[in-house]
Parts: C-alpha cells; sequence; structure tokens
C-alpha cells in the first residue's frame, strides 16, 4: 500500500530531513512512527500526503508512483486518506456536524448523503448526542474524536494521525488510540506518530523508529522494538450506515440539516486554506 524506495528529503535551507529510508506498509497494518523532535517523523507523514516532494527516491501509494502524479490528482490521492491532527484544527463557528459535514462537501458529496453518513460517524465515534455543539463546548478528548470523526467520514484507506494524542490527558490518549485500533481492526490503515512510550508498549503493534531522519528500528513483528533515546519523548472497508438510510423524498434543493440549522444549498462555508473543493461534476 504505502512504499518507500530510497527515500530522501533535503529541504531548501540545507537540513537533512531524511536519509535513504526504504519500508513498506501493507495494508491493514497499524504502525507507530516514534523518534525526538525533528527526527524526521513529520517529514515522513508530509511525504505520504504529497504535501513534499522527495529529493530523491520514490513513493508509491496504491501501485501509484508519486513522482508521477500530477498536481491536479493530488486531492484524489488524498481522497483516500484520513488526517488527525495534534491541535484538532475545528472550525470553531461550526457545529459538530458541521464540522464532520465539511469533509464530505470538500469532496463534492450530495447533501442527502452527508445527512446520512454524518450521524453515523458521530455515533461511531460516541459524539452523536454533540452534533450541535460548537468545538468550544467538547472538552479536548471530545474534539479530538470530532477531528477523527471528520478523517473517517469519506471512508479513507489511510488514516494519518500526527501526535492525536498529545493535547489530551493520559486516560483520553489510550481511549483515542483504542478508537484507532478499533478502526484498523476493521480494515483500515493506520499510521500514528508518537511519543508516548507507554501508549506503544501497551498496543502491540508495528513500530517504526526515526533518528535524525534514518530508520533506525522497524518491528515489523509487532510490539514495542525497545528503542531509548535521551531526546526520544520530547516532542477495502467501508462504514455502513443502513439505519440511516431512511427513504427522503426531499431534493438537494430542499434540504436542510435538521442537526444544526446549515442549509447546504446557501452560501458555502469559508474554508480554510490548502482545502480543494471539487466540483460535483469532477468528484
Amino acid at each position: 500500500m504505502i512504499e518507500f524506495q530510497n527515500v530522501s528529503k533535503t529541504y531548501p535551507n540545507g537540513t537533512h530531513a531524511l536519509h535513504d529510508v526504504s519500508l513498506r506498509i501493507d495494508k491493514g497494518e497499524f504502525v507507530f512512527i516514534v523518534g525526538a523532535s525533528g527526527a524526521g517523523k513529520s517529514t515522513f507523514l508530509k511525504l505520504i500526503m504529497h504535501e513534499e516532494t522527495p529529493t530523491s527516491g520514490e513513493i508509491i501509494i496504491n501501485g501509484n508512483k508519486l513522482s508521477k502524479l500530477k498536481r491536479r490528482d493530488v486531492p484524489y490521492l488524498r481522497r483516500h486518506m484520513g488526517i488527525v491532527f495534534q491541535d484538532f484544527r475545528l472550525i470553531e463557528k461550526m457545529t459538530v456536524f458541521d464540522n464532520v459535514a465539511f469533509a464530505m462537501r470538500a469532496v463534492g458529496e450530495n447533501t442527502a448523503t452527508i445527512k446520512k453518513r454524518v450521524p453515523y460517524v458521530l455515533d461511531l465515534v460516541g459524539l452523536k448526542d454533540k452534533m450541535k455543539n460548537k468545538p468550544s463546548e467538547l472538552s479536548g478528548g471530545e474534539q479530538q474524536r470530532v477531528s477523527l470523526a471528520r478523517a473517517l467520514v469519506n471512508n479513507p484507506e489511510i488514516i494519518v494521525a500526527d501526535e492525536p494524542t498529545g493535547n489530551v490527558d493520559p486516560e483520553l490518549s489510550h481511549e483515542i488510540i483504542e478508537l484507532l485500533n478499533e478502526i484498523n481492526s476493521m480494515g483500515t490503515t493506520v499510521l500514528v506518530v508518537t511519543h508516548e512510550h507507554e501508549l506503544v508498549r501497551e498496543f502491540n503493534q508495528r513500530v517504526i523508529a526515526i533518528d535524525k531522519g534514518h530508520v533506525i528500528s522497524d518491528n515489523h513483528r509487532r510490539g514495542y522494538s525497545g528503542y531509548e533515546s535521551e531526546n526520544f519523548g520530547d516532542e477495502d472497508y467501508s462504514l455502513s450506515y443502513s439505519e440511516y438510510e431512511e427513504d427522503m423524498d426531499l431534493t438537494d434543493d430542499e434540504l436542510t440539516d435538521d442537526y444544526s440549522g446549515y442549509a447546504y444549498d446557501d452560501d458555502e462555508p469559508d474554508y480554510p486554506d490548502g482545502v480543494v473543493v471539487m466540483p460535483d461534476d469532477q468528484a
């Protein structure tokens, strides 16, 4: 599914972020990416998401060489990925429902599907009763679960979680990783960047350790690799929603979101910088 072939990345300022990295992550794996701050973990993820391109080497995702990927095809690549950020990146003026629905709108999904899909995914992460709330009305753990629901809502093949437990307490950290583990058990590939030793030890999964741009340990047998450093720590499944598939006689133009009051056929929300909204005829 994801393959790095002798990949190196040097930034214009001379920083050597990755050095000759070769590895393969198969469909359905759960992988922890560990290492000190500045080790190259974020660059590793950015290369997978095609936010950065390698200086040398090749990256292959689902059989596609990213070096051959045209700029206009990048949004289609990212449709297969769900991203979970440490800082949640929720839109404060939107309700929980709208924050999750936003990800579907961004890829041109129709309103009827959004109305069916979003409640299911919020129920999956235990937040169906919070659909009308704003992010500021939620705890940190709840906000992170909204972020996870947003990442899940478009049926991604890959979940990429960048320090998803960085802004929640230890008990909620366990809850977030447990939820990702359950998602993985349904067939989704999950990549988690973390510096939390105890979580890595507790969840018996593959661990890739990066240090100064080099992969210094890759435990394919799953489980904590034993990697310790004085710097380490400084830092084809689809969701079923048949129960929501009630008959609907309304057309798209007549549909209004009952959960939040947001009318999708009115002006679209202000999307954050970098989000590509695909027209319906290209979705």
